[in-house]
């Protein structure tokens, strides 16, 4: 059941940066790595689903939490860089914070480590 949420809160979280980067004019290289690193969230989580075992489910689920953090970062610098506005980029963080917390615990349960 996680895993589905998990699945659709990360398509829509690529479907809205994607919506997103075609408002920004020029800047391409970082509007590419942005689009990049939000899509590889949920391809990585679709393909922990198919994954061969235990240590290969937690390694993809691993991936997509790097890239959770890739988005966080490419997020941060168009504001900093002033290509978006902080208020206009508040919904993408904090859909990202949210994928990255349920693959935290998703990696903390698949491992065993629950508290």
């Amino acid at each position: 059941m996680a895993e589905s949420k998990l699945r659709d809160l990360s398509v829509q979280f690529a479907v809205d940066t994607i919506k997103f980067c075609e408002t920004i004019k020029g800047h391409s290289s970082l509007v590419n790595q942005l689009e990049r690193s939000a899509s590889s969230i949920g391809a990585n989580i679709h393909e922990a689903n198919y994954a061969h075992g235990r240590a290969d489910f937690v390694a993809k689920l691993q991936i997509a939490l790097k890239e959770c953090f890739e988005t966080e970062y490419w997020l941060e610098l168009f504001v900093k860089a002033g290509l978006a506005d902080r208020e206009i980029i508040k919904p993408l963080y904090d859909q990202c914070g949210t994928i990255r917390r349920l693959l935290v615990a998703s990696v903390k349960t698949a491992k065993g480590e629950q508290k």
